[in-house]
């Protein structure tokens, strides 16, 4: 396995360059209309509009963004299959207009290689996969565009995950399986310095295996990688204060300072503002002050 170490200072996202020596916010939008907290909220008369996209995009990078990362097929359990072609006419669209009228690293949230190459040749900056880049040519397709990739842990499939989790420690079965994609990457000629890891809470996981996990997370750091953080708005918030989807902004912010006190580099989040708040404010206690607050 490829040992690099990251220069976290200054994490290249194909044209546009990120500090992620401190902790960055990746906003959430997600074009699709069945995602589990927001699918149809950009959806007028049942057609997606590029327009509400870019927009929502645009106040997210207002309020603190630095990330934007694009989702065009829903992954909760029991989602509908989504067709490659369906998924390039809901993304590529959007990552061209946002490439085009904001400065800011795009990201696309997708397993399909079809969609990996489109948006790469329109301007994203990031591939985030919560399949790790298991589909058949997904590897090759993101190893091709040069760009850094995020790479998730996932216990079965989407359809499948939450029917029974179960892991003899889920701090070392995550372990391992992210040290097997990060060969694999390596293998496909994806250099450790373009990788980012995902633990993937919420992804074949019980509410004990994420906060374990969320709790533990910094033993994830002996792989020299940046770490990605996504637990907004899931379960197992509802789990432990019992807040439906829109009620768990609260349960959301204490899971990201937790983040930020284990090392997380990226905050994957529906709600920007109050989390970038979260995340300068954690920082600075950490650092007694010490902080640079542009």
């Amino acid at each position: 396995m490829d040992s690099t170490v990251n220069d976290f200072s200054a994490y290249r996202f194909g044209t546009r360059i990120l500090d992620l020596s401190r902790p960055q916010v990746m906003g959430i939008v997600n074009v699709t209309p069945d995602s589990f907290s927001d699918g149809g909220t950009l959806y007028e008369a049942r057609k997606l509009s590029v327009d509400q996209a870019l927009e929502r995009a645009r106040q997210m990078v207002r309020d603190g963004a630095t990330i934007i990362d694009i989702g065009g097929e829903s992954t909760r359990p029991g989602a509908a299959v989504v067709s490659v072609q369906e998924e390039l006419d809901r993304v590529l669209p959007v990552v061209e207009r946002l490439n085009a009228e904001l400065d800011v690293v795009i990201s696309v949230d997708t397993s399909a290689p079809e969609v990996i190459s489109g948006a790469a040749g329109l301007g994203a900056g990031l591939i985030n996969d919560v399949r790790a880049l298991g589909r058949e040519g997904a590897l090759e397709a993101a190893a091709a565009t040069g760009l850094p990739v995020c790479v998730m842990h996932m216990q079965g499939s989407p359809a499948t995950m939450q029917d029974a989790p179960h892991y003899d420690d889920v701090l070392d079965d995550v372990s391992y399986f992210l040290q097997q994609r990060i060969r694999a990457c390596n293998d496909a000629g994806i250099a450790s310095d373009r990788i980012i890891l995902d633990p993937g809470f919420g992804f074949g996981k019980t509410v004990e295996h994420n906060l374990r996990l969320l709790n533990n997370m910094g033993q994830l750091h002996r792989f020299g990688m940046p770490l990605l953080v996504g637990t907004s708005r899931k379960s197992m918030i509802d789990h432990v204060l019992h807040r439906p989807v829109d009620q768990r902004l609260a349960g959301t912010l204490a899971t990201v300072a937790i983040g930020v006190q284990q090392g997380g580099q990226i905050f994957r989040v529906h709600d920007v503002r109050e989390t970038v708040d979260v995340v300068r404010m954690t920082e600075a206690i950490l650092n007694e002050g010490r902080i640079d607050n542009d």
